[in-house]
């Protein structure tokens, strides 16, 4: 009757040390790795100016990590979102990354936008754009009986007929918007 109980208790602890093991084969992202991603995406940063918004953990010490989206975040930051090449190996996170306030123009913004290295691959050239990401817009959106007239801020570059993202002035509403012409866009509601 003894043996029971104690084989009860070997077989838990056996279960809990294997699921420890599992835990310890995780590998924590660094911010010199996220520092090199965002390198990658054409914008030169150091580890000091990215701060992880959470402990983030990849299955293998050497994930490689893809500039999802960057956005700007109040006054010389920006919001990075990130993930893995192989969706295995890591969960989509975010980070903060500090901008030099010399650095934070308009032409920083695009360069750092993943658009932009799509552009390129894609064959627009940068010369084209009529809209640029930082700058002032006007959209305008059309409804059933209403039009509205809105000014934003363009968050990505663009050229006539393109869909770029735009947002309102204090950056609480984001916009999916086509490129008309100079600092006109146009979507539906």
């Amino acid at each position: 009757m003894k043996i029971c109980p104690l084989l009860s208790v070997l077989i838990l602890s056996g279960a809990v040390a294997s699921a420890a093991a599992q835990q310890q084969s995780h590998a924590p992202i660094t911010q010199a790795q996220v520092a090199a991603a965002i390198g990658d995406a054409g914008l030169q940063v150091t580890a000091a100016q990215v701060s992880l918004l959470a402990d983030v953990v990849a299955s293998s010490s050497q994930p490689s990590l893809i500039v999802e989206s960057m956005q700007p975040w109040g006054d010389h930051r920006m919001k990075v979102r990130l993930t893995c090449a192989s969706s295995e190996q890591c969960l989509p996170f975010f980070v903060a990354l500090r901008l030099n306030p010399q650095a934070a123009n308009s032409q920083t913004i695009a360069a750092t936008e993943p658009s932009a290295i799509a552009n390129a691959r894609a064959g627009i050239d940068p010369k084209n754009y009529v809209v640029h990401a930082g700058a002032a817009a006007t959209l305008l959106l059309d409804g059933g009986h209403v039009h509205i007239r809105i000014s934003v801020v363009c968050l990505e570059n663009g050229v006539p007929g393109q869909t770029i993202r735009v947002a309102s002035r204090d950056h609480r509403q984001t916009y999916v918007a086509k490129v008309m012409d100079n600092a006109v866009l146009r979507a539906s509601l």
